[in-house]
């Protein structure tokens, strides 16, 4: 009979010393109209997942994906002048 063991370091995987760094949490900032347009967009997707989508539920996918779009431009907009690390171009 083998006995059952846990793999303990994948429980404990994030201890309280792991936390984010402040680079990470402002990146998360940045990122966070993007985060929230996907959302929006997700939310008009799963609306319809169990009917015919109607010409309403058209027009807000079609709004939430122009809004997914336009919040992924500005955040390249707003990247585009920093510098990747490693002398990246």
């Amino acid at each position: 009979m083998n006995p059952i063991v846990t793999v303990q370091d994948a429980v404990t995987a994030f201890a309280d010393f792991m936390e984010p760094t402040d680079a990470e949490l402002d990146a998360i900032e940045q990122e966070m109209p993007v985060i929230l347009a996907d959302i929006d967009l997700l939310d008009a997707y799963i609306v319809t997942l169990d009917r015919t989508p109607t010409e309403l539920d058209e027009r807000r996918i079609r709004r939430a994906r122009r809004r997914a779009l336009a919040a992924r431009v500005a955040l390249v907009n707003r990247t585009v002048g920093t510098r990747l690390p490693g002398g990246a171009a």
